[in-house]
């Protein structure tokens, strides 16, 4: 043909097939290689299968500490957050004290949760995201995005430390984290300007997932 590609100028001049950079093959080798990774997908489907059992056998620990949270509507403890269910499930959100908007990631992954928790709570789950920053700023932030879930603060207690989601200054002078924040890239400074803080504020919270189990009045942590 004698023409520019998508949106080109005519060029005069005739353009040679190229082939694409991708192996190329026969039908039968096509069928071959699927059917390869076709068992693969299934050794990896019978392991995931194996880690959820392995998943449920992993022992419960009861938390006695107590701890309190600030809600939209009033303080509130830990059994309290399960709002009438059997398990809880917190999302830990990036959104530290001196923030002044949360993680970009961790906001576009709280996006889904909405739509997910029709059917979480139909099965007697409760989903939460949880913040170190003050409810003040949570709620002002949630009414931003337009979310509906529960979002409280953990900013009275020390349920962020205690769970691997937060780090305490001496932790963030010594090892990974203070190479982090010492060695920032570009990229890391940028995230620090997005949410408003600087880069050690910023890198002393953590994103993290933790599962909490309700029996007989006594809380259990069961998963993170």
């Amino acid at each position: 043909m004698r023409f520019g590609g998508l949106g080109g100028r005519y060029s005069g001049a005739t353009q040679e097939a190229t082939m694409p950079a991708h192996e190329i093959g026969t039908r039968e080798e096509w069928k071959a290689a699927l059917d390869a990774v076709h068992e693969r997908e299934q050794e990896l489907g019978k392991l995931d299968e194996e880690i959820a059992k392995q998943r449920q056998e992993i022992p419960w620990v009861r938390v006695d500490k107590e701890y309190t949270f600030d809600t939209e509507d009033g303080r509130k403890t830990l059994p309290e957050l399960f709002d009438g269910r059997s398990q809880l499930l917190i999302y830990q959100l990036m959104f530290g004290p001196t923030y002044e908007a949360a993680c970009p990631g961790c906001t576009g992954l709280a996006d889904h949760f909405d739509g997910a928790l029709p059917h979480v709570n139909a099965r007697d789950v409760t989903l939460i995201a949880i913040s170190r920053a003050p409810i003040e700023k949570l709620t002002a932030y949630k009414q931003r995005m337009g979310w509906k879930f529960p979002y409280v603060s953990s900013f009275a207690s020390d349920f962020n430390f205690d769970f691997d989601a937060s780090f305490t200054q001496e932790q963030m002078a010594t090892g990974e984290l203070k190479k982090m924040v010492d060695e920032a890239e570009d990229w890391l400074n940028d995230w620090a300007d997005n949410v408003g803080t600087d880069l050690e504020h910023g890198m002393a919270e953590s994103p993290r997932w933790n599962v909490f189990k309700l029996e007989d009045g006594v809380v259990y942590h069961t998963y993170s």
